[in-house]
């Protein structure tokens, strides 16, 4: 299974990460709203940089900064693929949690179960779309990197096997006594997630709330979950009469003439 590890020391905030995503995935520029959280991310922007300041440095008055690169975790049991009535959202056997908007009702129950706040609604659209990062899929269904990964001129967010990755975490950590906090952000949380950290300083403020625990997310919301699939079939075949009902009228008007055909 595929990961992408990030070592907040090693960010120097260039943004590199967050062009490199909209160039790949083709987003287009955002335009703010009041509504967006103030994380940087939207449905035009799946990667951000978030500065966090630290104490003042000693002499000049100045401070000094983490940075934090926020997007989609891509839970190894993510939360917003079951939440989903339509499996619309689903995990992939390299890791990546995909979208597919052909199947999506627009319900956004994938916003509100993903413990990270991470999918956005495309409120630009005629029709509005769930968006998020998808880990490069197609990319790394060809044996390339994510475009993030690519182009990190400090390598503070690197590619590969989620083990491996993981390992390589803690060899970090115990080599560098002091540097990091004893922890692989990701590694157990909610389950364990595809995009994991290592840092100095506690992440804990990328979460709902400061302590996920272990246990994977669908577990517990799975006695909810099963009243669902009943009201969006309903819903689902509502939605698809009016969408053919309002077809048929456009075509009728478009071609007067053109015979009623059977059904």
């Amino acid at each position: 299974m595929k990961a992408i590890l990030t070592d907040v020391t090693k960010c120097i905030g260039c943004l590199e990460c967050v062009s490199a995503c909209k160039s790949a995935n083709r987003l287009p520029m955002d335009i703010p709203r009041l509504w967006q959280k103030n994380d940087g991310l939207s449905a035009y922007n799946w990667t951000s940089i978030l500065p966090k300041p630290l104490l003042p440095e000693t002499g000049n008055g100045g401070q000094r900064f983490r940075y934090i690169r926020k997007q989609c975790r891509h839970c190894l049991e993510p939360a917003c693929a079951s939440a989903c009535p339509v499996g619309a959202l689903h995990q992939t056997t390299l890791g990546a949690v995909v979208y597919d908007s052909d199947k999506c009702l627009g319900c956004r129950y994938c916003m509100m179960a993903c413990p990270y706040g991470i999918p956005r609604y495309d409120w630009e659209s005629p029709v509005p779309y769930v968006r998020k990062c998808i880990l490069c899929f197609e990319r790394i269904s060809e044996g390339k990197e994510p475009a993030c990964t690519e182009v990190c001129p400090t390598k503070a967010t690197i590619f590969g096997e989620r083990e491996a990755l993981i390992q390589e975490a803690h060899e970090r950590i115990k080599s560098n006594q002091g540097k990091y906090i004893n922890k692989v952000f990701g590694e157990h949380e909610v389950g364990g997630t595809s995009v994991l950290y290592i840092s100095d300083i506690d992440l804990d403020f990328l979460a709902y709330k400061s302590n996920l625990g272990t246990r994977p997310l669908p577990q517990t919301t799975a006695a909810a979950m099963k009243s669902v699939p009943v009201a969006f079939v309903g819903m689902g075949a509502f939605m698809y009469g009016l969408h053919w009902i309002i077809k048929r009228r456009s075509e009728r008007q478009e071609n007067p003439e053109k015979p009623e055909e059977k059904v």
